[in-house]
């Protein structure tokens, strides 16, 4: 079935056109509690949201749709993603929504969807949303003396905190290190600088201003030079870059280095791996992470198991076979030990718990295996399949041969925008660099 709504991390789209609209938004909201909503208990949601201007607009068109089915809303305002999925079980709720578009400019907005286990909707779900979605409103409503009610939960902030902090080990405390975290203007902008304070750091905060118009602009995960600018000129211990909504983390070292997603799996897998706690035998990463951490986690014993872009389809590979650490290059690290989805500042604090404990500079903690060279390119297309032009195909199928056992080749269209992303990895850098301009020069023809 054609999936009309969701993508591959629920609903994105730009604020206020189709489907991120009020109206939408109105009718997930009544889809989705009418498909939650069994038994005769008073049923709730959670909804968080990060900062952009049009977070309020479908806040409230959501909060509309759920009580009108007759759902309980418990608003808990800005918060991060992976903190919506802790408060859905916590709270016992049968639903948790994260409006946000992550790292999107404020522009665009988004709808993310938690079952009560904490954890994303299966496809199979979200089609049964969008089926209901269809259905006339006045088969979904509930009847006036069991409409919802709507309430703030004052003391989200301080419960997310306090479970973050708990992740670390007994009596581990961050005294005497700077630290410097850039927020995105996003949605941890005041969870995050305080739980590192509260766990001894001195903080130095950058990103922690929005206006509803700012996030992720040159600034956070995505653009870290800030970030990195500013470890140097405080000299600093450590750089801190989340996303809008935190689900994704990219560390600076003290030297103002950029550390991604592959260096901190390579990290975690081997901590864990020594005190005995990593499941299954290995990590699960996807097509996107480099060769380098792959060849590194074979090295010491694990396997590296990969899946396609995105946090949602390596939760499911985790849960399926039963690992406890995954992630993506990107900064989505995803640690089931703790939470159910990708938490940037609990992998932070598992970086810097493994800094204290051996004593060494991050530039030394993080800095695991040698990257080989890999270029990634995105090509903007407007229609059509681009994909399934002779030209890109021969182009691709020559890279292929070119690349042979020696590296890897991934074409990929974005789940969120409309591109195509080019990657290819391997030993001979040069030969990486013409195998994708090649690819891209065909895909710009035809784009």
């Amino acid at each position: 079935m054609t999936r009309r709504y969701f993508g591959t991390d629920g609903i994105r789209g730009q604020a206020n056109k189709h489907p991120m609209t009020a109206e939408v938004a109105l009718k997930v909201g009544m889809a989705a509690g009418r498909l939650f909503t069994n038994g005769t208990h008073r049923h709730r949601v959670v909804i968080g949201k990060d900062t952009r201007l049009s977070g309020y607009m479908i806040e409230s068109a959501m909060q509309s749709g759920f009580t009108s089915v007759g759902m309980d809303v418990f608003l808990l305002g800005p918060m991060p993603t992976p903190a919506v999925a802790m408060l859905t079980r916590s709270l016992r709720a049968d639903l948790g929504i994260m409006i946000s578009a992550s790292h999107n400019t404020y522009s665009d907005n988004g709808i993310k969807i938690f079952g009560p286990d904490g954890y994303k909707l299966s496809d199979e779900i979200e089609l049964k949303v969008e089926a209901m979605m269809d259905s006339p409103s006045s088969e979904l409503l509930a009847d006036a003396s069991h409409i919802g009610r709507a309430t703030r939960i004052d003391s989200a902030q301080e419960r997310y905190i306090e479970f973050a902090k708990r992740t670390l080990p007994r009596n581990l405390k961050l005294d005497g290190l700077r630290v410097v975290i850039d927020c995105a203007h996003g949605a941890a902008y005041k969870v995050a600088p305080l739980a590192l304070w509260e766990l001894g750091a001195d903080v130095i905060k950058i990103g922690v201003d929005p206006d509803g118009t700012n996030i992720n602009k040159k600034c956070g995960s995505t653009a870290p030079e800030a970030l990195c600018e500013k470890v140097k000129e405080v000299r600093a211990d450590i750089g801190i870059a989340l996303d809008g909504d935190a689900d994704r983390v990219i560390l600076v070292d003290e030297q103002g280095r950029i550390i991604d997603g592959d260096q901190l799996l390579a990290v975690i897998a081997e901590t864990w791996q020594r005190r005995g706690r990593l499941a299954a035998g290995g990590i699960v990463a996807t097509v996107m992470s480099n060769l380098g951490l792959e060849r590194y986690v074979k090295g010491l014993g694990l396997s590296m198991a990969r899946t396609p872009v995105g946090d949602r389809y390596v939760v499911e590979y985790m849960r399926k076979h039963g690992y406890n650490v995954g992630g993506e290059q990107s900064g989505h690290i995803v640690m089931s030990d703790f939470s159910t989805t990708g938490d940037g500042l609990i992998a932070a604090l598992q970086i810097l718990a493994t800094k204290v404990q051996i004593e060494k500079p991050v530039s030394e903690v993080c800095k695991r295996f040698e990257a080989l060279p890999q270029v990634l390119k995105n090509v903007r297309y407007t229609e059509g399949k681009p994909l399934e032009s002779k030209g890109v195909v021969k182009a691709i199928e020559d890279a292929r041969l070119k690349l042979g056992n020696t590296g890897r080749l991934v074409i990929r269209p974005s789940g969120t925008e409309p591109l195509i992303r080019v990657m290819a990895e391997g030993d001979d850098e040069k030969l990486v660099n013409t195998v994708v301009g090649n690819i891209v020069s065909e895909l710009q023809k035809v784009a």
